[in-house]
Formats: C-alpha cells, sequence, structure tokens
C-alpha cells in the first residue's frame, strides 16, 4: 500500500511530544508498505520561502509544511494555523498520490485535506479520533459562539460520514461514535501501544538519572509526564506536593513537561513553598529522553481536570508508557485508563477533591514496597500482553487493507 498518513502535530523521538504516528508508520514502512506522512514544521526548519521540506524518518517519507504552532497561542490564532495546514496538506497529499488516506486528530480540521485528497484520488480515507473534539470544548464552556459550535459538529459529522473507517483510541470514543449513528462494524478501537525493550532501557537510564540529580538519590519519585494545559489541571500536583511535604519531606515531585498553565503552575509552587524543594519543573524534554523520568519514577502521575468529557474516555500516550516501563500509574480520575490500571493491580486512584487524603495515600503507596513489586510486574504484563504496539499495528495493517478492499469492491457502508 501507499500511505498517505496526514497528521498536523507529528512528532519523531527526538521531538516533544506523542509519537504514536512515527511508532505506527514505521512498522508499517518496515512491513513493506510507502508511508508518506504530512505534517507541520512547527520547529520552523525549513528554509525561507519554501512551503515544503522531505525528510526520511525510519523508512517513513515525511513532509513538512511550515505552519507555528504551540499551545500557548490564542484560539483564533490555533484556527489560523489549522486552516492553513488543511489547504497545504491536501494539495500536497494530491500530489503525492497512494492508495488509501489515513488521517489522525486533533485538529479535526484534518479532515479537510484528508477528505479533499481522498475524492480527488478516489480512494478510501480511514478517520483516526483521539480526542472527541468538538465534545470537549463544548461541555468545557470554551466553544461558547453557537455559529463556531455548529459548524464543528457539522465538521464532526464531515469527518464520520467520509470515512470509510473510524479508527479511536479507547473504548468510550467508540461508544460515543456509535451512539452518533455510525454502525459498531465501522467503527474499532486501536490504543496506543508499549514498545518492548522499554523496560530494560528505563531502568538503566532511571538509576542513572537518580544517581546525577542531588535532589533525589534514592528518595521516592512521583513524576508527572505531559502537558501543562487547561484539561490536565497540573495545579493539583502542586497543592498534592504542599500537602506531602509534612507528611514525609523525603517524597519527591517532578513535572516534565510545558505548556500554558506553565507559569501558573511554577507561581503557585513558590507560593506554596515547595518549588525546588519536594517538587521539581524540568521542563519539556525530546520524547528520547522520556524513558529516563519513567525508569527513574516509583509511580507515575496522570492529572486530568475533574470533567466527565476529560477522563471517560482517556487512554493517554503516556499511560502506554508508563506501563512499557514497568511503572504504576495512579490518577487523580476515574475512566477507561483508570479502570484498565487499577484493575489489572498496576496503579491506583487518589481522591481528587480531599487532598490531604490524597497526599496520605500516596505517601503510603511510595512506601508499599510490597505493593510496587506486584504493581510493576501487572504494569509489564499489561505491556506485553495486551498493549503491544507491534500486535496493534498489525490491527491497523490489517483494518487498512480491508478499507481499502471495501471500497474498490463498491461495498460501502451507508453513511448516517
Amino acid at each position: 500500500m501507499k500511505i498517505l498518513y496526514l497528521h498536523q502535530y507529528f512528532a519523531t523521538p527526538e521531538m516533544s511530544g506523542g509519537t504514536r504516528s512515527y511508532e505506527m508508520a514505521r512498522r508499517l514502512a518496515a512491513r513493506g508498505h510507502d508511508v508518506h506522512i504530512i505534517t507541520s514544521d512547527r520547529a520552523g526548519t525549513a528554509e525561507a520561502g519554501a512551503h515544503w521540506r522531505v525528510s526520511r524518518e525510519d523508512g517513513v517519507t515525511v513532509h513538512w509544511t511550515p505552519v507555528h504552532y504551540d499551545n500557548r497561542m490564542s484560539y483564533s490564532r490555533r484556527v489560523v494555523a489549522f486552516i492553513s495546514f488543511a489547504w497545504r496538506a491536501g494539495s500536497r497529499a494530491i500530489s503525492v498520490g497512494g492508495d488509501l488516506v489515513y488521517a489522525t486528530s486533533t485538529p479535526l480540521t484534518i479532515a479537510l485535506p484528508a477528505v479533499r485528497a481522498a475524492h480527488r484520488l478516489r480512494v478510501p480515507m480511514v478517520f483516526e479520533v483521539r480526542d472527541l473534539w468538538p465534545r470537549v470544548p463544548i461541555e468545557l464552556g470554551v466553544l461558547r459562539n453557537t455559529f463556531l459550535k455548529w459548524v464543528a459538529l457539522k465538521l464532526e459529522r464531515y469527518a464520520y460520514r467520509n470515512a470509510e473507517h473510524i479508527v479511536t483510541v479507547a473504548p468510550g470514543m467508540k461508544s460515543w461514535i456509535v451512539a452518533l449513528g455510525y454502525p459498531e462494524s465501522s467503527v474499532s478501537v486501536i490504543p496506543h501501544g508499549c514498545d518492548a525493550g522499554l523496560l530494560k532501557e528505563s531502568e538503566q537510564r532511571g538509576n542513572a538519572l537518580r544517581e546525577s540529580l542531588t535532589w533525589l538519590g534514592d528518595r521516592p519519585l512521583a513524576v508527572y509526564v505531559g502537558a501543562l494545559g487547561l484539561v490536565n489541571g497540573t495545579d493539583y500536583l502542586v497543592r498534592l506536593a504542599a500537602e506531602t511535604l509534612p507528611i514525609d519531606g523525603e517524597v519527591r515531585f517532578a513535572i516534565v513537561g510545558d505548556g500554558r498553565e506553565m507559569r501558573l503552575v511554577s507561581e503557585l509552587a513558590s507560593a506554596l513553598g515547595v518549588l525546588d524543594v519536594n517538587l521539581f519543573i524540568v521542563g519539556a524534554i525530546p520524547k528520547a529522553d522520556v524513558p529516563s523520568w519513567l525508569g527513574a519514577a516509583t509511580v507515575t502521575l496522570s492529572l486530568i481536570r475533574d470533567e466527565t468529557c476529560l477522563w471517560e474516555n482517556v487512554l493517554t500516550n503516556k499511560f502506554f508508557d508508563s506501563l512499557g516501563a514497568g511503572r504504576p500509574i495512579v490518577s487523580n480520575h476515574p475512566g477507561d485508563q483508570t479502570d484498565v490500571a487499577v484493575g489489572a493491580g498496576a496503579g491506583a486512584e487518589l481522591d481528587a477533591h480531599d487532598i490531604p487524603a490524597a497526599a496520605s495515600r500516596l505517601v503510603q503507596l511510595v512506601r508499599d514496597d510490597v505493593w510496587l513489586v506486584g504493581a510493576r510486574s501487572a504494569a509489564t504484563c499489561l505491556a506485553t500482553e495486551r498493549f503491544d504496539r507491534d500486535n496493534l499495528a498489525t490491527e491497523l495493517e490489517d483494518l487498512l487493507k480491508r478499507a481499502i478492499e471495501t471500497y474498490r469492491s463498491g461495498r460501502r457502508r451507508a453513511n448516517p
């Protein structure tokens, strides 16, 4: 297959951000498929005046166009970035050509170039849903304008209606899309996965990292790896560190990431007297350096604001990274992800509202060697037996082949 893989936020391990598309694309390429990623060059490394640059990344051809984006941008500037990329990506996909278009959101505007290219090339489009947009911004009150909500909902339906098949990353997302009227047989779940070999690498690099940090050493460490955005509620972690300090002053917290809430988090940590005392802000790092922090962690943290639309369908990249590193996941929210971790004995849930109780529970967990050994073993079992990325790539490959066969045979699904 020649696959046109559209993802505005594509990242390699040398970059910060999720690498699901990179991991899937390189596995498809290794199986003999001609994979072309069409993405944005957010770092602005294209030559002046150039609309595109092309690189080879582990057997994958990547087409980069300079469209600046970061999560500190205003929503109006984000919309401009989305539309700019959508126009360029559609034209590029048509010129490259292929047997199938595989588009992954967010942003939902990725559907515009995907459908345009698929129609022009007369090939199927498979649409991957990573976030239920616009449901989330509407329910959070971020998207209030009546006209814009109407446009966003129309765009969502447009994406689904024009897809030969829909891929989601969590069971709850599939349930939501099926409830909108789409056949269950036309919606699949292929979650983010875990990489074999990450456990050993993480252990070795984690030990080295601990030895290099005087504030850490052999102390218990709770690590949060991810964005500091509106949905994460990372102020919870700062307050958790403040409540933990008088209970057990040896427990350390680390925030590995960046985002629009960074300044607020830093200021709150300073005001509560925990910054560089028991809470340390590392900032954004390349994905390739994440295993060091996971390996150094006693537990990892999953933080989400207490909004049902945010946590009920969550299965995050960092959740799977933590499993791959054999580390327990401690969450401050319910939902699919927490159900998986707690059900397997690979994690625990903290109270989202009673932070003193959450601090006491966390100290109990990181000081319980028996629980830690069992939780680490359970995490590793989940990574190897249920969420191995090689197996998930095989599922995706088979799905894409079936989509092409169905499209070419004329047996297209009925669209609601």
